[in-house]
């Protein structure tokens, strides 16, 4: 069965062939030419990747190495105030304890600072495994598995758990 379907016509009319399609050496000189570009311009972008990666594995290398540099630079005070405590050996108890209170009131500035955040618990909140240890259960007259004493407080660190709060929890009823 033969259908008479015309066959499409040449956009640009009668279709002569070019110099390069009747010599294969022209074509196979251009092909070369346009493969040798492509190679070039593949091998320019496999080394831009490469040193785009070997750049980011630097700056993550730094980052892991200096991340506590913010943290090192708050605690300095902390250490000269230290330091200045033991300097003075003959120093009067009020003088040294009023030192103490310096010193701490200046690392809990430099803790907060860093979004280091106390957990202390109150008495009679409710018992909460994510931020609390119970360390033990008590009979007390709050409501049952609420916090019936601190025993040590927890941190946290940018809302994640650094140590928990060690509490003694009431028992149930």
């Amino acid at each position: 069965m033969t259908t008479d379907t015309p066959l499409p016509e040449d956009p640009a009319g009668a279709s002569e062939p070019t110099a390069a399609d009747l010599n294969p050496e022209i074509k196979i000189a251009e092909l070369e030419g346009r493969l040798a570009e492509m190679s070039d311009a593949y091998l320019r972008a496999k080394a831009e990747v490469e040193n785009i990666r070997r750049r980011a594995e630097e700056d993550v290398a730094k980052a892991r190495k200096f991340a506590v540099e913010g943290f090192a630079e708050a605690m300095l005070p902390v250490m000269d105030s230290l330091e200045a405590a033991i300097a003075t050996p003959g120093a009067a108890v009020e003088t040294v304890l009023e030192g103490v209170h310096a010193t701490r009131r200046q690392l809990s500035s430099a803790l907060e600072r860093n979004k280091v955040v106390e957990v202390n618990p109150a008495a009679g909140t409710k018992f909460d495994p994510h931020q609390h240890q119970a360390i033990s259960v008590v009979p007390a007259e709050q409501e049952p598995n609420t916090v019936v004493a601190v025993l040590q407080k927890g941190f946290l660190i940018a809302d994640r758990v650094l140590r928990p709060a060690l509490v003694t929890v009431s028992a149930p009823k």
